[in-house]
This record gives structure tokens, C-alpha cells and sequence, in this order.
């Protein structure tokens, strides 16, 4: 069972949420976030190399300075302002007419330790350590992680009332999606979602393995250095926005390898018809349809690839997953990818770029084959991650992407 609570946000006055709110610091490069940044945006405290010229190494003292320096600042200017006292919110995001709705709350740190919060990603160290430090400096969670939760009817009521009212921001991003933002005020309502959580039996984590790592090592790090540690401090706690599982969506995942491992693309052609019905489409894009077919992007052509019975086992959750067999029967098997996480031969691409982008980075030269994929459902991340297992790396791709801005969590 969970254990959620309410928190005093530290977010921006209506007028200026719309210049506040940015991106994710790992979605973009800081040649992207420079360009991107206004002169309010929350990219100068996630990602604050952009205010050096030339940009400086986003791991740097002086990058670190920058950014606790700039979140003062935001405070000190009144573009980020405390709420006076704890309460739940209502974060809902539109895309292509589509909206989900999400609970913003403060998670535990024992959970993730505990296993209740669960994952079915492998995290890099390197990464964790880096967003420890943000969080350790700033003594705070800047920026949100994304949880899923089995549905809750009484939740939904209970957000459905909220949502009816006037909302807190309502604004188009730059990339069309809509972000919504509502404050839950009533006393009562907020003891009630805390006494409905306890009876859920768990979180998922759907995008930021990392930030969710680095907020419970922190959290064990100040509790391993308060000699008068009680378990009632806010460092026991790490903001996240919660959403029901059934309103999420998970888009593609795509691969592209730069060279074919010496074969010529009849040869390549020809060697995935040991493991696949292979069938030649043509020009135009062609989109998976169903679960072990893939489409495949080679000297001009599109293909569809579908796995032949027996190459996969339905029963074995991570067995059954398309990137499992993409890896085992072509990316290993015939290209010789061993390692997704280390080798530079091949990069990844998200769904939201649309198959365009595939063939685009094939004509261009840079790429030599591409593979898309049919996306990964919701239950199969359950499924794995309730089973104690992980998932392959680059598996899963949430769109939209949380705002970071609209509510930060200070730890003390």
C-alpha cells in the first residue's frame, strides 16, 4: 500500500506560468534549451549551462552555482511563489484531443526502497548521481517524476469535481499540447485521496527512473546525516504526478543502425526471412500494426517484418516484447548489436518524430536501416514490473512529456 502526501507547492502566479513552464531537462540539449529559454523559463534553473557564453559543462561547479542561484532569483522576482499551505493538485495535459488526468502528491522514499514503487527500467548511475545533485543543492524536487496507478473510481469522482471548476492555468505549449492545473483545497478531500492511496497497492514508474532514484538516495542521505531524524521531515518525501492507468498512452520506440555489419541490403533482406515473413511495401511510410509485426526502412523501401511462430514465447513477459525480439532475431542476431546502452552503431527515436524521421535519417546517409515498432501496452509494463523484471532499454516512450514549473517541492 502507498503512502502519499499533500505539499505546499512552490509554483508561478497565473500570469506568468505560461513563460515559467518548460520542457523536461532531458528532452532537449542545451543548444535547444538556449534557444528555447525566455527570459522567465524554469530551463535557467534545469538546465542553467544556457546562460554561459559560450554554454559551459552541464555538470559543472559553476553550472550547479548558476542554477541554485537562478531558483533564488525566480523567488526573489516572484515568478515562483509558495503556497501557503499543503494541498493536492490536479495536473491534466491535451493531445490530439486526448486528455489525461493526473494527481500531483509527494511519494514516499521507504516505498521505493520497500518495492512499492515500481519500475521496469535499469538506471544508470552516472544519471542518478547527476540529478542527486540538483536535488541535494537545491534542496528541493524541481522537477516532477511520472507514476501510473490501477484506476480508482472514488479518484476520478473526487478529480472529476475539481476539474468542473475554473482551472488554476490553462494554456497551449508550443507544441500544441494543453496543460491544465487545478488546486484541491477542501480539508476533507485531501484526508480522503490520502486514505484512498493507502489501499492501493502500488505506483509505477512510467518516465523518470532517474529523478525517482536520485529523490530516495537523497532522502536516505539526509535521513543518514539528522541525528534527530524522526521520519517526519519532507526529505522523506519526493513529488510526483500520479495518473490512472487506463488514461495513458504509450507511443512507439523506434531504432536506427548506422551500417548494415557488412552486408549488402539484399543479403539483409534475405537473412530475416529465416525468423520473419518479410513482404516489401514500397515508398510510402508503412506503420505496424499489430503486436510482432514491424516495418523496416532499407535502401529506399519500406517492408513489413512479422515474427514467425515459435521465434517468440507469449508466456514469458519479457520474451513476448517486440524489442526483445527485434534484439535477439535482428539487432544481435544479424547486426551485430550486442549492448543497446553503450553501442554508438545505433540510436533510438520516439514515436512522436512520426516514421518520417526514420527514412529521413536512412536518405541522409547518417543511417542505414530503421526499424518501427508497435508500442508497448500499458498491462505489458504492468505486467513486467510486477514480475520483478526490466524491461529493455529505450522500450517505452510517454507522450505528452510533463511541464516542468508548474509546482516544485522543497525538502525543508
Amino acid at each position: 500500500m502507498v503512502r502519499i502526501k499533500p505539499f505546499a507547492a512552490v509554483r508561478p502566479p497565473k500570469q506568468h506560468v505560461k513563460e515559467v513552464a518548460a520542457r523536461p531537462y532531458d528532452v532537449l540539449n542545451s543548444a535547444e534549451a538556449k534557444t528555447e529559454a525566455s527570459e522567465k523559463s524554469l530551463l535557467h534553473i534545469t538546465k542553467p549551462e544556457i546562460d554561459f557564453d559560450p554554454i559551459i559543462d552541464e555538470h559543472s561547479d559553476e553550472a550547479y552555482s548558476k542554477a541554485v542561484e537562478n531558483f533564488r532569483k525566480w523567488q526573489d522576482n516572484g515568478w515562483l511563489v509558495q503556497d501557503d499551505r499543503p494541498y493536492y493538485y490536479v495536473y491534466a495535459q491535451t493531445m490530439d484531443g486526448r486528455t489525461q488526468y493526473g494527481l500531483v502528491v509527494c511519494a514516499h522514499t521507504d516505498d521505493y526502497a520497500e518495492g512499492k514503487i515500481k519500475k521496469h527500467e535499469l538506471t544508470r548511475k552516472d544519471k542518478e548521481d547527476d540529478r542527486m545533485i540538483h536535488v541535494r543543492i537545491q534542496d528541493a524536487n524541481i522537477e516532477p517524476v511520472f507514476f501510473s496507478y490501477p484506476d480508482n473510481a472514488e479518484i476520478d469522482s473526487i478529480v472529476a469535481k475539481y476539474v468542473s471548476r475554473e482551472p488554476e492555468y490553462d494554456f497551449v505549449a508550443e507544441d500544441g499540447f494543453g496543460h491544465h492545473f487545478w488546486v484541491i483545497d477542501s480539508p476533507q478531500d485531501i484526508d480522503r485521496i490520502t486514505e484512498i492511496f493507502a489501499g492501493i497497492p502500488a505506483f509505477y514508474v512510467a518516465d523518470g527512473h532517474h529523478r525517482t532514484a536520485a529523490a530516495a538516495r537523497v532522502g536516505a542521505e539526509k535521513r543518514q546525516n539528522n541525528p534527530a531524524h524522526t521520519g517526519e521531515e519532507e526529505y522523506n518525501w519526493f513529488m510526483t504526478v500520479a495518473f490512472p492507468d487506463s488514461q495513458l498512452k504509450i507511443i512507439d520506440y523506434n531504432r536506427v543502425v548506422r551500417d548494415l555489419n557488412g552486408l549488402a541490403p539484399r543479403q539483409l533482406v534475405e537473412a530475416l526471412g529465416e525468423d520473419f515473413e518479410v513482404m516489401k511495401k514500397g515508398k510510402e511510410i508503412y506503420k505496424p500494426a499489430k503486436l510482432h509485426e514491424f516495418s523496416m526502412y532499407l535502401d529506399g523501401e519500406w517492408y513489413s517484418l512479422t515474427a514467425k511462430e515459435g521465434r517468440y514465447d507469449d508466456n514469458d513477459p519479457i520474451g513476448v516484447l517486440d524489442v526483445t525480439i527485434l534484439s535477439g532475431l535482428v539487432l544481435d542476431k544479424l547486426l551485430g548489436i550486442k549492448d543497446l546502452r553503450t553501442d554508438k552503431r545505433i540510436d533510438f527515436v520516439g514515436g512522436i518524430r512520426g516514421l518520417g524521421e526514420l527514412s529521413r535519417r536512412v536518405d541522409s546517409g547518417e543511417m542505414a536501416v530503421a526499424f518501427a515498432l508497435y508500442p508497448v501496452s500499458m498491462k505489458q509494463l504492468t505486467d513486467i514490473a510486477d514480475s520483478g523484471n526490466i524491461m529493455p532499454p529505450k522500450t517505452t516512450w510517454f507522450e505528452p512529456k510533463l511541464r516542468s514549473g508548474l509546482a516544485i517541492h522543497k525538502l525543508s
